[in-house]
């Protein structure tokens, strides 16, 4: 089971973060943590007129976030039925996500939970998004959820996508999502696209897809995905097996989308600065467009994971 204490839930009350809300009391039901919820005021934003908070404004806000969290209690039976440990927060800061990291850091969060507005194109360049930076630079991992997806209400997440590419990044996030499916009682789809990219110099041997190259490539890829899977720590769920050829961030969401997903488990290695511009993240794409809520995986930071025999047996090996 994964290890998860304390969950933040970043509210900037907007629809997004109404749709989000329900994920966060899900996951803290499942595990005991503790829920913070939290909203972050920035200086001079005059819009709202919230550079300066009162005791009052402050109190009226603490109090909206509550109410938010008891509507959708009410709306959940099994969640009204248990008990529920809540932090709520108001921060300030120059931006929502250094206020959203910061606050993560000094509580020692497990998980953040927040929604994306899932802007695309010359706006998104131009604005950015708060909760693409909350998953490059946070240290744990993050699960997002856009505007346009259903919310969990009434039924956990019982299918669980996790596309792979064979890495050890990849690897880490199946685990999660074999934690996940176990704790929710779902299943798994893994995921695996076969990209047609082959480098210029087929082209003057006439040859210009890989399936010139391998025209067995998807028989042998479905045998190497099942044996990932096996040699994959976590629990024994259900598992069923996916091999396509297209796009990566396409084929993701068509998948997510054929058999509707309940939440999509991958992986980001947390590019940063021109790396990232030049680079993008297939990660970052697939949360803009996504279906379904994305859990997104830390490479680096804080684990959730319980470590495997082995990990376990070089730890003490190294501590001796």
């Amino acid at each position: 089971m994964l290890k998860i204490r304390r969950i933040l839930f970043a509210d900037d009350f907007s629809e997004c973060a109404e749709k989000a809300l329900p994920i966060a009391l899900a996951l803290a039901q499942e595990h005991e943590a503790e829920l913070h919820l939290l909203h972050v005021v920035v200086p001079y934003e005059d819009a709202r007129g919230l550079s300066a908070l009162s005791e009052e404004q402050e109190a009226q806000l603490k109090q909206q976030m509550q109410e938010r969290l008891a509507a959708i209690r009410k709306a959940q039976p099994r969640a009204a039925a248990g008990a529920l440990k809540t932090v709520v927060a108001i921060e300030r800061d120059l931006a929502p996500a250094l206020g959203i990291l910061g606050y993560a850091e000094d509580h020692d969060i497990d998980v953040i939970v927040m929604g994306t507005h899932g802007r695309r194109g010359f706006r998104h360049f131009l604005m950015g998004s708060v909760a693409e930076e909350v998953v490059r630079l946070a240290h744990c991992p993050v699960i997002t959820t856009r505007q346009q997806v259903d919310p969990w209400h009434v039924h956990p997440p019982r299918r669980i996508l996790v596309p792979v590419d064979f890495s050890e990044h990849s690897r880490t996030a199946l685990r999660y999502g074999r934690e996940l499916a176990a704790a929710f009682g779902g299943h798994l789809t893994v995921l695996y696209v076969i990209e047609e990219i082959l480098h210029p110099a087929f082209y003057n041997t006439g040859v210009f897809s890989i399936y010139d190259v391998m025209p067995d490539i998807e028989e042998r890829s479905k045998k190497a995905l099942e044996e990932f899977v096996v040699r994959t720590d976590g629990p024994d769920v259900p598992v069923n097996y996916r091999v396509v050829h297209g796009r990566a961030v396409r084929e993701i969401l068509h998948e997510a989308e054929r058999e509707p997903a309940d939440l999509i488990v991958m992986a980001t290695h947390g590019l940063t600065g021109l790396q990232h511009l030049l680079l993008g993240s297939v990660t970052e794409r697939v949360i803009r467009q996504a279906p379904c809520p994305v859990f997104v995986v830390k490479v680096f930071g804080k684990s959730l994971l319980r470590p495997t025999e082995a990990e376990a047996s070089q730890k003490v090996n190294t501590s001796t």
